[in-house]
């Protein structure tokens, strides 16, 4: 049973001398997400031209000396663009201080690559990596409302009404979740799939407990039309041509 709501180039600006934020040239140079480029900045880890910054409105001009950690900031690198079919009880992180495994344990690159957007530990299913920082970055905000499909088993079977609650969108911590579509397994109601256009924090697993169901197993399926066919779990590989484009032109890049 399918249910609706009823609601209806990344260095641009450096190359040109035009002055770009400081955690986009960061995320543009690979080093690390925008959200993540911020936290850097607010350590102290980024200098310009000699200089700690910590103010997260910074703007820097392609004549600028940038360096994080003490290590120069180099722009001309590959873009690398990695599928990974993500097992459970990894991190969806680059480094964990609690010494848990990560996803870059199983990813081996040589190029300073990090996680589009979070899954859960448990979670598993499609996961992409890059060090294209516009592009990540696009992927995970909302204006561009890209769809991320899940399949989520629940301790048991969901009801059709609680199902159209959830497909018109629901108040969520304060939040408003936006209009989804559920389809209900006719065979095991218990298990369903959930297409998102947004990627909150724990998103699938707080609207179900809202309505009293526990998310006992979640898989992402796809991610902007990406699938993990043909990876078992835990293998990965580069994206092909086709699928980057599809990417890009979700985005406007293209």
């Amino acid at each position: 049973m399918k249910i609706k709501s009823s609601h209806g180039s990344n260095l641009k600006g450096i190359g040109s001398g035009a002055p770009v934020r400081l955690n986009k040239y960061l995320a543009d140079a690979g080093i690390a997400s925008r959200r993540k480029a911020d936290e850097l900045i607010k350590q102290g880890l980024v200098s310009v031209n000699n200089h700690v910054i910590t103010d997260l409105g910074t703007k820097i001009k392609s004549t600028d000396r940038v360096s994080v950690n003490g290590n120069p900031v180099k722009m001309n690198q590959k873009l690398v663009y990695i599928l990974l079919n993500k097992p459970k009880d990894y991190i969806t992180t680059t480094s964990d201080e609690k010494s848990r495994k990560t996803v870059l344990d199983i990813v081996r690159s040589s190029k300073r690559i990090y996680p589009v957007g979070r899954l859960d530990r448990n979670t598993t299913g499609v996961l992409l990596l890059t060090n294209d920082g516009e592009l990540a970055y696009r992927l995970t905000h909302p204006k561009y409302e890209i769809e991320r499909v899940y399949n989520a088993t629940l301790d048991k079977n969901l009801t059709v009404q609680d199902a159209k609650k959830i497909a018109e969108g629901i108040e969520l911590d304060n939040e408003h979740t936006s209009p989804c579509e559920i389809i209900i397994n006719p065979k095991n109601k218990s298990n369903v799939i959930l297409t998102l256009i947004e990627g909150k924090n724990h998103e699938v697993k707080r609207i179900f407990e809202k309505f009293g169901y526990t998310v006992k197993k979640l898989d992402r399926k796809y991610f902007a039309g990406i699938s993990t066919q043909g990876l078992t779990r835990g293998q990965y590989r580069h994206l092909k041509l086709y699928e980057l484009q599809m990417l890009k032109k979700f985005t406007g890049l293209y």
